[in-house]
């Protein structure tokens, strides 16, 4: 099956800095730094679409075996091809694109993404607050696209649960750690299928 992509992104990492330390490093390094929502400044880097996991062989091997694996859990450093072995690059993964890369490689049924809060929302934070138990693929990217789901927090979730479910997956799941197991059975969470 045809797989989806999205837009290339940049991602904001590292420890915060004054402007002026930033500014520095920009000129000395030639490196492009951004002020992150009123905390400082940090050094922004590529966030590339992961195209495959290096260590999925090996999963599948531990899955096959009825082993619990936690794996993609972080995203991680991208890696290229180079010189009959692997070299990583200054980038960031998204760890839920991660996560659907290794649930297509895997070829997973259902993809889980455990957060912070119960549901996925629209109008988040605000009065008019929707929390969703459910979302088709088309009322999932028309929300993206309202931009409900900032790059930053939901955003990638949702993408993420948009391209599992494109790729053949049967359903994405978005709730709370502490929910997993009731969100497994329908009982809580967000649901995102076709």
């Amino acid at each position: 099956m045809k797989r989806s992509s999205y837009d290339f992104v940049k991602k904001s990492i590292g420890p915060f800095y004054t402007e002026k330390e930033a500014k520095e490093f920009m000129k000395k390094n030639k490196e492009k730094w951004i002020e992150d929502s009123g905390r400082g400044w940090r050094k922004v880097v590529p966030s590339p679409e992961p195209m495959g996991i290096v260590e999925k062989e090996a999963i599948k091997a531990l899955l096959e075996k009825n082993i619990v694996v936690i794996a993609s859990g972080g995203g991680g450093i991208p890696v290229i091809k180079k010189d009959g072995g692997f070299q990583g690059v200054e980038a960031v993964i998204d760890k839920d694109l991660a996560g659907e890369r290794l649930a297509f490689d895997v070829k997973a049924n259902i993809f889980m993404m455990l957060t912070d809060v119960p549901k996925v929302a629209i109008n988040f934070g605000k009065p008019s607050q929707k929390n969703l138990d459910k979302m088709n693929l088309s009322q999932a990217k028309t929300y993206l696209k309202e931009g409900h789901f900032p790059p930053g927090s939901m955003g990638p979730k949702v993408k993420a649960a948009i391209k599992f479910v494109e790729s053949g997956g049967e359903c994405a799941i978005i709730c709370s750690l502490k929910q997993a197991l009731d969100a497994l059975e329908g009982k809580a969470g967000t649901w995102i299928a076709a």
